[in-house]
């Protein structure tokens, strides 16, 4: 929402912008604070946040619903592809964009570099949402997760993991069990 009086404020994805002049039209004034919120919106203060954990049921069409307040943070658009660990990532178009940029700039050179940019954008596909907030999971990754009727979507900062349900207990078991020592390697690299 904007405002066409002087010194009101609106909040917008998180970043306040502050108006200090009168208008009664839109003019260049507004263009300085659309420049702002370029600025504010491209220097990091708008990051995508996904965190938690849920459980939820891939149907037969191989379809599946993730949380709204997941939905709300992807857009409409979003890229699957393979994961880590055997899971799939889901991102949102910008920050697909900005993953496959860096994938773009590996060394073609190197052997790991281009068979780790093959494994992630060979097999990316685009989904959208449909009406009933549902994407269509392609056969070829459900195999690759080994996805059956019960998955779990997990939020994980600026993308979702999605994971064979038994697969994701047995990998938490184990991260619970080595919580501490992780923490210590990340503690002595200065990460925490």
């Amino acid at each position: 929402m904007l405002y066409k009086t002087a010194k009101q404020r609106f909040f917008m994805y998180g970043a306040l912008i502050h108006i200090t002049r009168e208008t009664q039209t839109c003019g260049k004034q507004w263009d300085a604070v659309y420049y702002m919120w370029d600025e504010v919106g491209q220097s990091g203060i708008n990051k995508i946040m996904l965190i938690g954990e849920y459980n939820h049921t891939l149907d037969d069409k191989k379809r599946l619903s993730l949380p709204s307040k997941f939905r709300k943070e992807l857009g409409k658009d979003i890229v699957i592809t393979h994961g880590l660990d055997h899971c799939l990532f889901i991102y949102s178009k910008t920050e697909w964009k900005k993953f496959a940029e860096k994938l773009g700039e590996l060394s073609m050179g190197q052997a790991d570099s281009r068979s780790f940019t093959r494994f992630i954008l060979g097999s990316a596909v685009e989904a959208t949402f449909d009406k009933a907030g549902r994407i269509l999971i392609p056969d070829f990754l459900k195999k690759f997760a080994k996805l059956g009727n019960s998955v779990v979507v997990a939020g994980i900062g600026n993308r979702v993991e999605l994971w064979n349900e038994k697969k994701w207990n047995s990998y938490q078991k184990g991260l619970e069990e080595n919580a501490d020592t992780l923490a210590e390697k990340l503690g002595d690299i200065g990460m925490i």
